[in-house]
């Protein structure tokens, strides 16, 4: 209850603020070469510790290195991700600057509307009618499936294959492991087990590796946006031709960041798609399939036709033994 007033009243702030200076909410820029060598060298310090080299040879004595091994960042990902070129310092504020760190240093952790306020707005929203938000919204932050040193948009990625893996992941981790499952629902005794949930689907865990969870379980009337909204079971979408069509949902949602490049080529329906994988119904070729039906039609009047002549010499052969 409180939960959910502390968020309605957070809205309300933001709403005002966001009306009273809109310009306060616009992305910094990028920093200058300079700025981010200066970026680089004091994100180095924070990771003297909080790295596997720093967990292998700690930089000072004294370290808990077991709580540390829960805080590790891994350089060349968070260097990648979408955050890569922020300073720590960005997020974690000033309790973060003693060493070792102040005991209620995490409530000077950055929150992610501090910056994505209009972001946040939008899928707030989205959020309260999820499937996550019925029993887990005390529990839910946007940190809860979006790790700040690891995500990249799926934008940056383009690649459908690197956008599945990371989306996927998130999804996995928890509904697909005992242990992420329990800290986050202790009160079920028993994890729904996923293959059997998805049994009606064929080849499900080839399906996990080209599509995203949230192809599914997502609203699907609007196939250009995605939505937090995540859905049960009783509400996912089951229907193939959803994917498997000439109109593909894949082909606005996954590879929508690739819409630039060629989409009907020597003739395949949604050919952006065939460079990752043969989605049956939506990378046909219709020129193909016309020429493939012709010709099993010719076999079939060849072969009646062949069945119709042997018939008509065999009865002209009796005939004329006959007289």
């Amino acid at each position: 209850m409180f939960g959910k007033l502390k968020k309605k009243i957070w809205s309300a702030a933001v709403l005002l603020a966001f009306l009273a200076a809109p310009a306060a909410f616009a992305e910094d820029p990028p920093p200058t070469p300079e700025e981010l060598v200066k970026i680089r060298a004091a994100n180095d310090a924070c990771l003297t510790c909080h790295s596997e080299a720093g967990l292998k040879k700690p930089p000072k004595e004294g370290l808990d290195l077991k709580k540390l091994r829960n805080h590790l960042v891994d350089l060349g990902t968070y260097t990648t991700s979408d955050h890569g070129q922020m300073a720590c310092s960005k997020c974690h504020g000033d309790g973060y600057d003693d060493h070792p760190h102040a005991p209620k240093a995490r409530e000077d952790l950055a929150e992610c509307q501090d910056c994505h306020a209009r972001k946040a707005m939008r899928i707030e929203r989205q959020f309260d009618k999820s499937v996550h938000a019925e029993n887990l919204s005390d529990k839910f932050t946007c940190a809860t499936c979006h790790d700040p040193h690891v995500m990249t948009l799926a934008a940056n990625l383009r690649d459908p294959h690197k956008i599945v893996a990371q989306d996927n992941k998130i999804c996995l981790d928890c509904h697909d492991s005992d242990i992420a499952f329990a800290k986050m629902a202790p009160e079920k005794k028993k994890r729904p087990a996923i293959d059997d949930i998805h049994s009606w689907l064929p080849n499900t865990r080839l399906h996990w590796k080209a599509v995203r969870c949230i192809e599914c379980h997502t609203p699907t009337e609007d196939k250009l946006s995605l939505s937090h909204e995540i859905q049960n079971k009783e509400k996912a979408e089951k229907k193939c031709a959803t994917c498997h069509s000439a109109n593909s949902s894949l082909n606005a949602r996954l590879y929508r960041h690739l819409a630039k490049e060629e989409q009907n080529k020597y003739g395949f329906l949604n050919s952006v798609m065939l460079s990752s994988s043969y989605v049956v119904g939506a990378t046909r070729n219709p020129t193909l399939d016309m020429i493939l039906i012709g010709l099993f039609v010719a076999t079939v009047v060849g072969v009646i036709g062949h069945g119709i002549v042997r018939a008509l010499m065999n009865s002209l052969r009796r005939r004329k033994n006959h007289d």
